[in-house]
């Protein structure tokens, strides 16, 4: 989900946050420096007043596009499976 909000380019911290609502911030900061480490996005520091980060995907993220609309698509395709799956586990857990 955070890769897709730099479908448009690069963002700022509180842009991505306000983009992915419900995420904390320390969840948010943890899941950048992960994707930072393992070459998904960069991280860039802009010297102004006060001083900003600017988050963008890096080349090797992008190609984890096309594998992500698969995903999203088979998620739509398949939603209702999934549902019916998930009430028939909760039924199992609430005998």
């Amino acid at each position: 989900m955070v890769l897709h909000v730099f479908a448009d380019g690069p963002l700022r911290f509180n842009v991505i946050k306000r983009q992915l609502e419900g995420i904390t911030q320390k969840a948010l900061t943890q899941c950048l420096r992960r994707l930072e480490r393992n070459g998904l996005i960069s991280r860039r520091v802009i010297p102004v007043s006060p001083v900003a980060v600017e988050y963008a995907v890096t080349p090797l993220g992008r190609t984890l596009e096309q594998p992500f609309k698969a995903l999203h698509g088979w998620t739509l395709s398949n939603i209702t499976e999934v549902e019916k799956a998930r009430k028939a586990f909760d039924l199992r857990l609430e005998e």
